[in-house]
């Protein structure tokens, strides 16, 4: 105890002597040109503000193992300004999973994963908390964080179309431009949907029809020609009816009793609409006319590769135009506002057949008119 008494008093009269002696340093003191000039450590994923460093013992070891902050709970939100904050989370909070698949990285399942996640979680109140998301981590969220704040330029749609490559048979432009109305037409598996459509883009009439027989055991004709005469008793008067035309792959041989159904259904809408059974002399224009699909969902953004995506909030947007809008792309009787108001939420969808015949008459008028631009 003795030795270690004396052994603190030495080294404590050693280092405050050290301390007031003038000229001289200490025994545990460093001249002042010891010290390193004084460096700055620069964030390269948020651009805070410069932080000082004597030396690397003394760097903070989270910044110095981390480039992109992702320890750091405010390093996302850091990065932006309130503003830009607020433009980011608007647009998460409410786009769409159609409108979330613009934004860059935002494709495929990642934007699906943003809206069940609001939707269970609520909100995004915080950049950061948009991280949660499965396959959203940080790198990533700053990317689509900027994606958002700088959308790519959005080049002007060229449409040059033929009419010839959408409508079939083939038909004189000017009967087709004189249409002052027209049905459209989409047979499903088992009901037949339709919508009637003026060329001052108003819908006429819009309704679907069961048809019990459709699918059920052998393919009997008179069992089709039941329904499908009912459907077309039921049909307003029109210039034209739009039959869709729906190309199915034979690659896969479960999907050929499909086939053979659309095809029965739409060759006998064809011969019960079509007044005429001799070829026509070139004076009047055929009654019923195909529509391809592909590229009515072109016209729409609805085709993810070969495959055609849901339509419905196409037309919920549509409809709550129709109401909020002085001049909307399409406008709907009171009645049917009201009929179909709450038909095409996601879990209480009637149908894509509706959908698809409004889309589908709505692309008529619509590529009509850019055609002829």
């Amino acid at each position: 105890m003795m030795r270690m008494w004396v052994a603190r008093r030495f080294l404590s009269s050693v280092v405050h002597r050290g301390g007031q002696s003038a000229g001289q340093f200490g025994l545990f003191q460093r001249p002042p040109s010891c010290f390193p000039e004084l460096r700055y450590l620069q964030c390269t994923c948020c651009w805070r503000s410069r932080i000082p460093i004597a030396g690397f013992e003394t760097l903070n070891p989270i910044i110095s193992s981390s480039g992109d902050c992702k320890d750091d709970e405010r390093s996302l939100d850091s990065c932006y300004t309130s503003d830009q904050r607020s433009v980011i989370l608007n647009l998460l909070n409410n786009a769409t999973v159609s409108e979330l698949t613009t934004v860059k990285l935002l494709r495929g399942r990642k934007s699906v994963n943003i809206v069940d996640h609001r939707t269970k979680n609520g909100p995004f109140k915080t950049l950061e908390s948009v991280t949660s998301v499965p396959l959203l981590k940080h790198k990533s969220a700053t990317i689509v964080f900027n994606s958002i704040l700088n959308p790519p330029e959005k080049k002007e749609r060229k449409v040059k179309m033929n009419l010839a490559k959408f409508i079939r048979p083939e038909i004189n432009r000017s009967w087709l431009e004189e249409a002052s109305s027209i049905v459209s037409l989409i047979c499903g598996t088992n009901s037949i949907a339709w919508a009637h459509v003026d060329r001052g883009m108003t819908v006429l009439d819009w309704q679907q029809l069961a048809c019990p027989n459709f699918l059920k055991g052998t393919y009997d004709a008179p069992s089709y020609l039941n329904d499908i005469s009912y459907v077309v008793s039921l049909l307003p008067s029109a210039d034209f009816y739009i039959v869709e035309k729906n190309i199915i792959t034979l690659q896969n041989p479960t999907l050929f009793p499909v086939l053979a159904h659309m095809r029965s259904v739409e060759a006998m809408l064809f011969a019960l609409l079509e007044p005429r059974y001799s070829e026509t002399d070139g004076n009047s224009p055929p009654r019923v006319l195909n529509m391809k699909r592909g590229m009515v969902g072109r016209h729409f953004g609805l085709m993810l590769g070969e495959s055609r995506t849901s339509g419905a909030e196409m037309v919920m947007t549509m409809m709550t135009e129709s109401v909020t809008q002085k001049l909307p792309r399409l406008n709907f009787p009171h009645e049917l506002l009201i009929k179909y108001k709450d038909a095409f939420q996601m879990r209480t969808r009637r149908g894509d057949e509706l959908c698809d015949a409004l889309l589908q008459g709505v692309a008529f008028y619509e590529l009509l008119s850019e055609s002829s631009k």
